[in-house]
């Protein structure tokens, strides 16, 4: 499944749509999961993949101030993006626990954590990565 940004004025090419699947609530509200949802990334580009990931999330999650990701899975990290007109921290951990985790972070509304599948994954065990993302603690 992709997701696209309802109110951006176009639609993304479809070659750039974003590839995003998101858990849904459990029946005690917020998403009581280790992982809110999967991503898989066209590209190793994190500043172009990320400024398109954020325009995507739901209004719901707030205005994402930070990100932490794998410093092994992105080559170039920057330390801040501008998205949206505003400035987006971005961090880097090498914890061997989280090789393939993305950490977004709402002030006021919580932290989301995304399953990242490498960009080179193979179509259909990276809809079979996502799948399970999202149905996993269901």
């Amino acid at each position: 499944m992709t997701s696209s940004a309802s109110a951006s004025p176009a639609p993304l090419p479809a070659s750039r749509e974003v590839r995003l699947r998101l858990a849904g609530t459990t029946r005690y509200g917020r998403t009581a999961r280790r992982i809110d949802g999967a991503w898989w990334p066209r590209s190793d580009d994190l500043a172009e993949e990320l400024t398109g990931l954020l325009g995507v999330l739901p209004r719901a999650w707030g205005r994402i101030s930070s990100v932490l990701v794998h410093g092994g899975s992105w080559p170039d990290c920057p330390a801040q993006l501008v998205v949206s007109g505003q400035t987006v921290h971005v961090g880097h951990n090498d914890s061997p626990s989280a090789p393939h985790t993305v950490c977004l972070v709402a002030p006021g509304r919580g932290r989301y954590d995304l399953l990242v599948v490498p960009p080179a994954t193979a179509q259909a065990e990276a809809g079979r990565l996502m799948e399970q993302a999202v149905t996993q603690d269901a």
